[in-house]
């Protein structure tokens, strides 16, 4: 099934959530010299066109991003990952939205490197397009899920591994468990960020759950619900599982997180948590 096009749903609370941790991992790894390696296991389109059919279908960035842009004295990280937004609209009007590899390649340096995967026949080209650089972007079309077998450990030696899969297939639920040990069976000092939706507690709680039992070390989860998780309409969160995350990162989430909870409810039962699912 190759169904999910997230067009439909680019700049919603989900990808709020998302590319503030893929922004926060970035901005730590520049920090310091050595170059560092990225592997993205389902890109999407690299950005997207809110003025697009598919976009202003649900007009999920109205009830997103578009609630951000104009509030004032919001944490650091949340104004890190605005500015990318703000770079991206120059006129002023919000007409595009990042996704992560966007995110991403605002802060990738010459000697940094990306390996971008799509398996989506409609996505991958316009994502190779928006890379042509194959220097600086290696642009597959192929499973993501294999490419961190395929590609870790990279020989740059620091890296960034961020799987997101649409969760259309059940076994999705598995397959990005499974990578993750993988990876950290081949490269343990990466970081990895796994994004999940919130589609009832249960279901969240079934993946959390799944990644505690593989005794990864060092896993933080960072989540964030803008309405009621047992109502049955769709999306009601998103949470990141992240592995070797930034020292930092822990103090940043508690701090963007109940502003986020604020600007971003749809009802009077939001909710958010920061936890570590295992210490290091």
């Amino acid at each position: 099934m190759l169904s999910y096009r997230h067009i439909y749903h680019a700049g919603n609370h989900a990808d709020i959530l998302k590319h503030l941790i893929v922004s926060q991992i970035c901005r730590h790894f520049v920090k310091k010299e050595a170059p560092f390696f990225y592997l993205d296991t389902h890109a999407g389109i690299g950005q997207y066109s809110l003025s697009s059919e598919q976009a202003q279908k649900n007009k999920e960035f109205q009830t997103g991003i578009a609630r951000l842009l104009n509030e004032e004295n919001l944490p650091e990280s949340l104004d890190a990952l605005l500015d990318i937004v703000r770079e991206m609209n120059p006129e002023g009007s919000l007409e595009t939205y990042p996704g992560s590899p966007k995110i991403v390649d605002y802060y990738v340096r010459q000697k940094d490197k990306l390996h971008l995967c799509e398996l989506h026949p409609n996505d991958f080209p316009t994502l190779a397009a928006l890379f042509p650089n194959k220097r600086k972007a290696n642009v597959v079309k192929g499973d993501g899920f294999a490419a961190v077998k395929a590609m870790l450990p990279p020989p740059q030696k620091r890296g960034f591994v961020l799987m997101d899969p649409p969760y259309e297939v059940k076994k999705d639920y598995q397959y990005v468990v499974q990578a993750l040990e993988d990876g950290c069976q081949r490269f343990p000092q990466g970081t990895y960020a796994i994004w999940y939706p919130v589609l009832n507690r249960q279901q969240a709680n079934d993946i959390i759950r799944s990644v505690k039992a593989t005794n990864i070390r060092n896993v933080l989860l960072v989540e964030l619900c803008i309405r009621n998780t047992e109502q049955e309409r769709g999306m009601a969160g998103s949470g990141m599982i992240i592995v070797n995350p930034p020292w930092t990162l822990e103090k940043e989430a508690k701090e963007f997180l109940p502003v986020l909870r604020k600007l971003l409810a749809e009802d009077n039962e939001t909710s958010h948590q920061v936890i570590w699912i295992t210490p290091e």
